[in-house]
């Protein structure tokens, strides 16, 4: 905390009169310190430390203004009310009517983050029927770090021609971004029976993907409302109605790979687990960071069950959303 810069301490008039003039030469006026050192006589080693003393005593003290548009205050607080390593969040308070425009907007934003967010090394997941990534690496500039290992995608990537070249794109474009090798998983994303799924998965070319998600360092996601988003419904993965009404009756509120959860984030299963090919609760969940990209009012109760269960550890969101979150009792 800092000190009044008064003569109730044990500094003399003449010396704090020195620092507030040292203070004002280098703030107010731009001196550098070597020219403030020349005009009074001092070392440049006093200077310096007079300014140290300057900021220890309240004469100087600096405030940072986030420009409009930028939330940094309100993303703190929702990372330390949720326990996320990172938030980052959009302007939204003119989109929530607008979904297409606010889908741009958090893919534009998960685009700028994702740009500094890898790491030498990394093995990358990545949802496979995402619309807001996909939106994220259309706009996306190669990122800074290119050595990471691969980008995999999370779960089967066959379905509908139309969807399933959507879904190949997404995982093929963030690898050229970020100088990956892709994987992807040459099998839907649901098939229709435990038995079906157990045969894939001894393919050779799933079993390679089934390993690369056991070292996963980072994945990508999006989360899902228990309305498949229309690059799903489109894909031919998503979940038949009957199944989601079954979901709904057990308190399902959403997704993350077609990995259900109730309000407070617990994982509803429903009997879809053992028909699903893609990454395991247990792998999803286990992995260090995992970064997710949603918002809107339709998606508020799968945003919220997703960061009450710790689901994601990084959300990029809309302001509405953030400011309902932090709302919450």
């Amino acid at each position: 905390m800092f000190q009044h810069a008064d003569l109730s301490s044990n500094e003399s008039a003449d010396k704090l009169r020195l620092i507030v003039r040292v203070a004002r030469m280098y703030h107010e006026q731009g001196l550098r310190q070597a020219e403030i050192a020349k005009a009074l006589g001092l070392s440049q080693a006093g200077v310096s430390r007079l300014l140290r003393q300057a900021a220890e005593r309240g004469v100087v003290r600096t405030i940072v203004v986030s420009p409009p548009g930028i939330h940094s205050e309100l993303e703190d607080a929702l990372a330390g009310r949720y326990d996320l390593t990172d938030v980052v969040i959009v302007e939204s308070d003119d989109l929530p009517d607008h979904p297409r425009t606010l889908l741009r907007a958090l893919g534009s934003a998960a685009a700028t983050y994702l740009e500094t967010a890898f790491r030498p090394g990394d093995v990358i997941g990545v949802s496979t029927w995402s619309e807001t990534l996909l939106a994220a690496v259309e706009v996306m500039q190669p990122a800074r770090v290119r050595d990471v290992e691969k980008v995999v995608q999370l779960m089967g990537g066959m379905g509908d021609p139309q969807g399933q070249v959507q879904a190949t794109r997404l995982t093929a474009r963030l690898a050229e971004l970020i100088g990956a090798g892709p994987l992807f998983v040459r099998a839907p994303g649901l098939v229709g029976s435990a038995q079906a799924r157990l045969s894939l998965l001894h393919d050779a070319t799933v079993l390679e993907v089934g390993q690369a998600w056991d070292r996963l360092t980072a994945v990508l996601v999006g989360i899902g409302s228990l309305q498949p988003s229309p690059l799903l419904q489109l894909s031919g993965n998503a979940v038949a109605d009957e199944e989601l009404t079954r979901l709904r009756r057990l308190g399902a509120v959403g997704d993350i790979c077609q990995r259900f959860f109730d309000e407070d984030g617990v994982h509803v299963d429903a009997g879809l687990g053992e028909r699903t090919i893609g990454v395991s609760v247990d792998q999803l969940r286990s992995v260090p960071r995992r970064i997710a990209v949603a918002g809107g009012d339709r998606k508020y109760g799968a945003v919220r069950g997703a960061v009450r269960g710790r689901w994601i550890t990084t959300l990029v969101t809309d302001i509405s959303t953030a400011r309902r979150l932090l709302d919450e009792p």
